[in-house]
């Protein structure tokens, strides 16, 4: 493995879309310039979490960098495990792990296609319409 393999890849949850960025390291990961270990709320960590701890020891070789927008929090944390999880089977070009991620939850390796309705004309949201009071 070559000491300057960089790997960038990302991934989407409702409007959250997360980049995320591998490389060479010391087993750092960070979200938005924050180290995972301090990431709050609690939830949300150990959601992004997963994918760092079915990778195992391979973990500890690598440094993470994520940045994440748009969203809510735990939708950022499901892009963001995401991309983590993509880079993982990118960097390291293993089909097992590959397989490994899509036992565990298929999630990790394919963005979630859901997304909001458009809010409707005559209503206050996507689904929900004014009362006629006549019929």
């Amino acid at each position: 493995m070559s000491d300057k393999k960089v790997v960038t890849r990302t991934g989407k949850r409702k409007t959250a879309i997360a980049k995320a960025t591998i490389r060479n390291g010391k087993g750092r990961i960070r979200i938005n310039s924050v180290p995972l270990e301090i990431h709050t709320p609690h939830m949300a960590r150990l959601k992004i979490q997963e994918p760092v701890q079915l990778v195992g020891d391979k973990a500890e070789a690598v440094d993470v960098d994520v940045n994440v927008q748009g969203g809510g929090v735990m939708g950022q944390a499901g892009a963001a495990r995401t991309a983590i999880a993509l880079c993982f089977v990118d960097y390291y070009q293993d089909p097992e792990l590959e397989e490994l991620f899509k036992e565990y939850d298929r999630s990790l390796l394919v963005s979630d296609p859901r997304r909001r309705l458009p809010k409707q004309p005559l209503g206050r949201g996507a689904r929900k319409k004014r009362q006629k009071s006549y019929r």
